[in-house]
């Protein structure tokens, strides 16, 4: 009697593997095409853009915004649509932006965006300082 649960089980065993695998390389393919398109071409043309828009004078040396770089560990899939990222200006962990990619009309553009405090105020000092 138990020899007959034996082969169900291991079917059922491995099915429940399969799709264990299977999800996970469909997690893995959804994670690579995210970095690819956040470090696309089209993605440093929407953050540049958006950083100029926060900082007329961003990468300059008047401008409070001398460079970024992208926080790879934060890309992930947004449930409202589009890649959530944040990006880390001067190498300070403590000013960063959390922006989400979407595509709007056509085009890869940087939608919402959470600005840190720290970075905010140095902002806003530069604004007031112009």
């Amino acid at each position: 009697m138990k020899k007959r649960w034996i082969i169900p089980f291991g079917i059922a065993i491995m099915i429940i593997f399969g799709l264990g695998v299977n999800f996970y390389m469909d997690e893995e393919k959804l994670n690579k095409e995210m970095i690819n398109i956040v470090y696309s071409g089209e993605a440093k043309n929407a953050f540049y853009t958006d950083l100029k828009d926060l900082d007329t004078k961003a990468f300059t040396e008047e401008g409070v915004i001398q460079s970024y770089e992208i926080d790879e560990k934060s890309i992930n899939h947004n449930p409202m649509g589009g890649i959530n990222v944040t990006v880390i200006i001067n190498e300070n962990p403590e000013l960063y932006i959390k922006y989400t990619l979407d595509k709007f009309n056509g085009k890869l553009e940087c939608g919402s965006a959470s600005i840190a405090g720290k970075l905010s105020k140095l902002l806003g000092r530069w604004e007031e300082n112009k």
